[in-house]
């Protein structure tokens, strides 16, 4: 009796973990879709590759598809399936990875677009150099990652906060080398605050790397950055109740 009950139930948690498997396989192919976008984005941009822009533009319809599919495909493995601990986190994981992940790409959308609308435009060199620093970088901390996601590694996920302190830093520079290309008269203020779009766009798919870091660690671990501010709160508000609070206790 106990084989003929244990078999389906086995049969079941197999079913279970290839469709987890196959839900990995599409969040890494969404995030490989973006990181290879990020270079691209920039060569587009320095490049005023105006059909390379449009190309770009279309090709997130392909991205904002999959992401569907990704949200789709978690929420039938969360409502049909029941997954319990560590299946559950990973399910969990794919998920806000997915909204991450698409909103990173809209943010290299974010720079073809904005090669349309700078046409023309000339970037002084430290401009042009500092954009380079900064595609490169948003793209290391994405492979980077995705790697964390594939290893389920906790510490590599964790240590992303600190190598984004380079992206931002570049940005702060960029904002900089702006001012003092305006200045000079070189480019013109529609086209500064155009290129300090362009370096906020860089920065935030640096945050949403780390978001996804963040994701992994609670994927491997259980454990979220904001579960210790939490923490902090609760045990305050333990220690120190509201003046509501003692008066209903009274």
């Amino acid at each position: 009796m106990t084989e003929t009950t244990g078999e389906p139930m086995g049969e079941v948690r197999r079913a279970f973990h290839e469709e987890l498997d196959e839900l990995r396989r599409e969040v890494v192919r969404e995030a490989a879709l973006v990181t290879e976008a990020i270079p691209r984005g920039t060569e587009i941009l320095l490049g005023g590759d105006l059909e390379g822009a449009q190309a770009l533009i279309e090709s997130d319809d392909e991205l904002d598809l999959l992401s569907l599919e990704i949200e789709e495909h978690a929420i039938r493995l969360l409502t049909l399936q029941q997954p319990f601990a560590s299946d559950l986190r990973a399910v969990v994981t794919a998920l806000k990875m997915n909204g991450e992940i698409e909103r990173s790409g809209d943010l290299v959308i974010n720079i073809a677009k904005a090669c349309r609308r700078m046409y023309g435009a000339t970037f002084s060199p430290r401009c042009r150099g500092i954009i380079e620093q900064m595609s490169e970088e948003a793209a290391r901390l994405y492979r980077y990652a995705i790697d964390a996601y594939v290893e389920g590694n906790a510490s590599l996920a964790g240590a992303l906060d600190d190598m984004d302190d380079r992206l931002d830093a570049l940005n702060k520079d960029f904002v900089q080398a702006i001012f003092e290309t305006h200045g000079q008269g070189e480019i013109d203020l529609q086209a500064s605050v155009q290129l300090a779009l362009i370096g906020r766009y860089y920065e935030r798919i640096g945050d949403h790397a780390v978001n996804i870091g963040d994701m992994v660690q609670f994927m491997v671990t259980g454990w979220m950055p904001e579960h210790t501010g939490a923490a902090r709160a609760k045990a305050r508000r333990e220690s120190h109740p509201h003046p509501q609070d003692e008066s209903e206790d009274s």
